[in-house]
């Protein structure tokens, strides 16, 4: 009997314990739901609290209305505006230099001389030869009259005897001492003339060996020193360098061949040397050349600009950096460069669309994708994104030109004022 109550309050027990368990069950099913919308609330509540926090916030800029220039750099070299090399043609031993470094000189003006010792030795015998051709000059003239009288007195008797006297004979070797006269004669007048050629060739070598300065302008280099011998052999070696006219220089720059079609004649310009960082200088194209110029494959054409150096600040052969103006703009709508490279990507996206929310529910598909590839089909059509109530709206436009910092606005759904995207804040 004893077991049999046992046994009958194990049971009863059991089925108590499983009538609980039964009701717990249905207790948690319907709490449940009850659990996740609440859970749902209070994550939507905790990120509308901390969204600063804890969503991607975006870096701005204001689109603009003012000015652009178009500027095409290039480097270069200060040169005068024209610069002379003054050599010499002969060989020999510096006598003299009497011009130096920064001396201002001018025309026909002494810069040194050369020894003329031997020069001088050749310019007398030459003139003892002009003398002596002289002399055969006169010698056959004179033989000349003497047979040209001759033969004229032969040609009277002859006339007054009926050509019985002289014989035809006398009569021809006459006439023919006549002609060898005449020929001797304009011999000996060559020689004078050749006489007189080799004279003055040595006299001209005389005053060569005196330099003189071609200009009026300023000594830049000078390369000989006195005792120092000159040979003149093979090619004319430099003694001085003169330059005309420090006052007006030139700037000669290469410019990259993508940039020369923007170049031309009367563009200004502005120019810095290391010497003056501080200083600006301005400049006017004067020239561009259609040569070009290839070094380790990078093509180049010459641009020279005119330079004013009144206050000889500048110096010729300093190394120049120029902006030439290629173009002007004015009251244009403007937008930085950054905000033509920004891309919104996938992760700024899905804040951009919602955060979590955005990304669990379903939501249409990017605008800006079609836009941009659209944009891509021109180089000049792009697009850009504009902040608005926080989120970012792509906005397609066409841009012209650019100073490498700012872009002109030709059209688009575009105003000064407007917050354009360039970048995201974690």
């Amino acid at each position: 009997m004893k077991n049999r109550k046992n046994s009958n309050s194990d049971i009863n027990q059991i089925i108590g314990i499983d009538r609980l368990s039964g009701r717990r069950g249905r207790l948690k099913r319907r709490l449940l739901p009850v659990i996740l919308v609440a859970a749902i609330v209070v994550a939507v509540v905790l990120r509308t609290k901390n969204g600063k926090s804890s969503s991607i916030q975006f870096k701005t800029d204001q689109v603009q209305r003012g000015d652009i220039t178009v500027l095409v750099t290039a480097t270069g070299t200060i040169q005068p505006t024209n610069e002379v090399e003054v050599g010499s043609e002969l060989s020999g031993r510096v006598e003299s230099v009497e011009a130096d470094y920064n001396d201002k000189v001018k025309i026909d003006q002494v810069l040194a001389r050369l020894d003329t010792s031997k020069l001088d030795t050749q310019v007398t015998q030459s003139n003892a030869a002009l003398q002596s051709a002289e002399a055969k000059v006169l010698q056959a003239e004179a033989t000349l009259n003497e047979t040209r009288n001759k033969l004229s007195r032969f040609e009277k008797v002859r006339e007054l005897s009926n050509n019985k006297v002289p014989s035809q004979t006398d009569f021809d070797a006459a006439q023919a001492d006549y002609e060898r006269a005449k020929a001797d004669e304009a011999s000996a007048k060559a020689a004078l003339s050749q006489a007189q050629a080799a004279l003055e060739t040595y006299q001209v070598d005389l005053r060569k060996a005196v330099i003189r300065a071609p200009i009026n302008g300023i000594v830049l280099t000078r390369n000989i020193e006195q005792g120092q011998t000159v040979a003149a052999s093979f090619e004319t070696p430099v003694l001085f360098t003169l330059a005309e006219d420090l006052t007006q220089m030139e700037l000669c720059v290469d410019v990259d061949e993508a940039d020369i079609g923007q170049v031309k004649e009367g563009q200004d310009a502005t120019f810095t040397v290391d010497a003056y960082p501080n200083r600006t200088f301005e400049a006017k194209i004067v020239q561009t050349r259609y040569g070009a110029q290839t070094v380790e494959g990078v093509v180049t054409y010459e641009t020279v600009l005119k330079v004013d150096n009144t206050d000889l600040s500048l110096r010729p052969g300093m190394t120049a950096t120029a902006d030439i103006i290629v173009l002007k703009i004015e009251d244009a709508v403007l937008v930085s460069n950054s905000a033509l490279r920004f891309e919104m990507t996938e992760e700024a996206d899905k804040t951009n669309d919602g955060g979590l929310v955005g990304a669990i529910l379903p939501h249409p598909p990017r605008r800006g994708s079609k836009q941009r590839e659209k944009a891509i089909n021109s180089s000049n059509q792009q697009q850009v994104w504009v902040l608005k109530d926080g989120q970012g709206v792509a906005v397609p436009l066409t841009t012209g030109a650019t100073d490498g910092v700012r872009t002109e606005i030709l059209s688009g759904e575009i105003e000064p004022g407007m917050s354009l995207i360039v970048g995201v804040i974690q």
